[in-house]
């Protein structure tokens, strides 16, 4: 991607459909005057006064308890210095968004234009009684140390300086692995820290607390080691200057064991990595590039432990594995601190949560057959489902331990059912297919690259490296619209109508024929339906010549589909195809099926549906919880429909017994746990979070992924295809850029799936 469309595609993000990225939303009720009353006047003095008798029924009547400060003075912001307070406002929206979709925290981004020490603590302590918990953000060091110290001393509820804190407990957590796994003593081993700002001043205390020796440390600034003998060093360096005769880094990191990079890109030489003591541990957590690559450090040594900040290698050191979890069991037990004590329980179950079995969630993410503890998983990985219930509880107990703990836990097992269900928000199933389709790449045709939006999508998946484009479709125009876009990268396009192409439709036209020709086709009508795109691009993919198609952005989806039924053959056992939406809703992923092809399935359908849609299901890494829907409830009205999703639920339930599947029931019950535990405690949904819809029609499943999508502002990933041999997709008639980005990556994850099952 153009360093100027790069520029261009994040201003657009940030500015369209509404400026920023995050808001506020209402939690009560307001559509009528009494809503209104109860909300504001009259009704609001009512809590207002008991908030005035005792305070802290704050905690009680006000969102106070989940709400954090994410504050600043836009000193020290990313990479880019002191840029102030407004230019850091989008980097503040930033880090509230991920405050919400990691451990469901609210956030009011404060950019506050004061540099004075004493003015900026004034100013957070005055506007505290507004929050739970204030998380510090891009402030320069050494003011830094100074005003966290100052407000966790006077302020009475948590306070923490991300940029120092939260790199210091993961990579705290990974080198207590590290040091576990190469069987060396933390009190021995010689450390090498390359940057002396507030992170690494952090991460060496924090080591100290592990075990490590003063004496054993080395820290280096840009101007080289920090020495005793050195003037006007700041208290915080001069904590850390050493007395020996050593000056630069290369000499720094002769026979050291351990080297902790929070400094700039390529500042580590092979050499500095072949000076090191054997099975050296290397954390170079500089980005977006590290201190040395991590393909160069592990071809130099293949004794290393590496670890980096970035997402595309194995043990990623990353802030977002710590401060959604710390502050969501600090403000659970409303602490009035976050203390020594909570970052080393951080520390400890980061550390001890890699030691454990992963899920195959995890697993299917990251394209593993099995992560397990070792050289290349010292940390958990940022999407793994445990954090949000392995971590704030012993966040929580640290604080309850240590006296800070304002409201202790009694009930640790409802407690994680309560972060269970706090995971519903965000994207993560988006992300998860991303991560997948980055693991081994595919070749996917997108039919319709003479389409700008189309093209768009392609020049996103290239760029993002979620698959290898194939672009169909008339070249002189395509090769206009890459020019008009700045997509430069060298990519295959066919033009399936010209001469150029007729050796390949001559071929895939036989090929075709020979499989229809007791169906009706003549080799002439074949070989002439191969100058369609789609008929093109489906036997692109029957001869392996792709590994996935997607298509129908220009046309309605039945035309598109027939091409698609005819060339591609179905799985195997499968007599029917159908296709499934997932929809990601603020209570979870919803996986709703038959969306787009079996207008009446009969009840042996139903079951066909069900079974290739938690085939789908379980591709996500998730096992499926099926409610099959209808207007009534286990019997209460017989009708055609309720029968046979009846007979549907009976044959499974006989057949495949483990099978978390019921019905027929109606959607609000399916999707109410109380209510259905209530009057129907008998079902096999009981106590299960249902993520499976299977509808009795076409009608019912397609209005309703349809109202989902524009009523509720789900998002969408399909319809995806289910029952095929072959991984083709079909987007929706004026399908966005984003859905079919997300379309083409599933896509590759399915041909993935395909390769291994083969």
């Amino acid at each position: 991607m153009s360093d100027s469309r790069k520029r261009h595609e994040a201003l657009l993000y940030h500015a369209k459909p509404k400026p920023g990225k995050i808001e506020v939303v209402p939690t009560k009720k307001y559509a009528t005057q009494h809503d209104l009353a109860l909300a504001y006047s009259p009704g609001v003095a009512e809590p207002c006064l008991e908030i005035a008798k005792n305070k802290e029924n704050v905690y009680k009547y006000t969102a106070k308890g989940n709400l954090v400060a994410v504050i600043t003075n836009g000193t020290a912001v990313l990479g880019l210095g002191d840029i102030g307070p407004e230019a850091s406002k989008p980097v503040m929206e930033g880090k509230g968004l991920l405050f919400k979709i990691f451990a469901d925290i609210d956030v009011f981004d404060i950019e506050v234009d004061a540099t004075d020490v004493e003015l900026f603590i004034q100013t957070v302590k005055a506007i505290a009684p507004t929050f739970g918990g204030i998380n510090l953000e891009d402030i320069k060091a050494p003011e830094a140390f100074e005003i966290e110290r100052r407000l966790k001393e006077e302020l009475d509820i948590p306070v923490m300086h991300d940029d120092q804190h939260g790199t210091a407990i993961i990579s705290a957590a990974a080198l207590k692995n590290a040091i576990e796994i190469t069987e060396k003593d933390i009190s021995k081993v010689k450390i090498v820290v390359n940057g002396a700002g507030a992170a690494a001043i952090s991460c060496t205390r924090l080591y100290l607390k592990l075990g490590a020796k003063r004496e054993n440390i080395v820290m280096c600034d840009s101007k080289g080691v920090i020495r005793k003998d050195r003037e006007s060093l700041t208290s915080q360096k001069a904590e850390f200057a050493t007395d020996q005769d050593l000056n630069n880094l290369d000499e720094a990191m002769q026979n050291a064991d351990v080297f902790i990079g929070l400094s700039t890109g390529k500042v580590v030489t092979p050499e500095m990595l072949l000076s090191m003591a054997k099975d050296p541990i290397v954390f170079a957590m500089a980005n977006p590039e590290p201190e040395i690559e991590y393909d160069i450090a592990v071809a130099t040594r293949n004794d290393i432990i590496m670890a980096t900040g970035r997402s595309d290698h194995p043990n990623q050191v990353n802030n977002v594995l710590g401060f959604p979890f710390i502050f969501r069991g600090a403000l659970d037990v409303r602490a009035t601190k976050i203390n020594e004590e909570m970052k080393m329980a951080a520390v400890n179950a980061l550390a001890d949560l890699a030691k454990k079995s992963v899920p195959e969630q995890v697993n299917i993410v990251y394209d593993e057959v099995s992560l397990s503890f070792g050289r290349e998983y010292i940390i958990p990985k940022p999407f793994d489902p445990r954090l949000i219930y392995e971590i704030p509880p012993a966040i929580a107990k640290a604080a309850m331990d240590s006296g800070v703990a304002l409201e202790p836990i009694s009930d640790w097992e409802r407690y994680r059912e309560e972060l269970m269900e706090r995971s519903g928000s965000g994207s993560k199933e988006i992300r998860m297919i991303h991560n997948r389709a980055k693991s081994n790449l595919k070749r996917i045709v997108f039919a319709e690259a003479d389409h700008l939006d189309v093209l768009k999508a392609a020049q996103r998946v290239h760029e993002e490296k979620l698959g290898k484009p194939i672009l169909l479709g008339r070249k002189e125009l395509i090769l206009e619209l890459k020019e008009e876009i700045g997509f430069i990268a060298d990519v295959p396009i066919f033009d399936p109508k010209t001469d150029e192409e007729k050796e390949r439709r001559e071929r895939f036209g036989e090929a075709y024929w020979k499989r229809r020709q007791r169906k009706g086709r003549t080799l002439s009508e074949a070989k002439k339906l191969m100058r369609e795109r789609n008929y093109f691009g489906a036997m692109m993919v029957n001869e392996n010549e792709a590994d996935a198609l997607v298509t129908g952005y220009s046309r309605p989806y039945p035309t598109v589909v027939k091409p698609i039924l005819e060339l591609i053959e179905k799985d195997k056992g499968i007599s029917k195809v159908a296709a499934c939406n997932l929809m990601l809703t603020k209570q979870g992923p919803l996986f709703l099926a038959d969306t787009t092809i079996n207008i009446n399935p009969s009840a042996k359908d139903l079951v066909k549906i069900t079974q290739m849609t938690s085939k789908l299901v379980k591709m996500f890494g998730m096992k499926a919880n099926v409610a099959m829907l209808s207007f009534s409830n286990f019997g209460t009205i017989r009708t055609e429909t309720s029968v046979k999703i009846k007979e549907a639920v009976t044959f499974i339930h006989r057949h495949y017994p483990d099978a978390v599947v019921d019905g027929e029931i109606q959607a609000d019950f399916a999707l109410n746990p109380e209510m259905l535990a209530k009057e129907f405690p008998f079902s096999k949904l009981n106590g299960k979070k249902v993520n499976v819809l299977i509808f009795p029609n076409l009608e019912s499943a397609n209005i309703t992924y349809k109202l989902l999508k524009q009523v509720q502002g789900a998002e969408s990933i399909g319809p995806v295809i289910l029952g095929l041999s072959k991984a083709v997709h079909v987007f929706q008639l004026g399908a966005s850029v984003d859905e079919m980005v997300n379309m083409a990556a599933l896509a590759c994850v399915d041909a993935q799936q395909k390769e291994k099952n083969k």
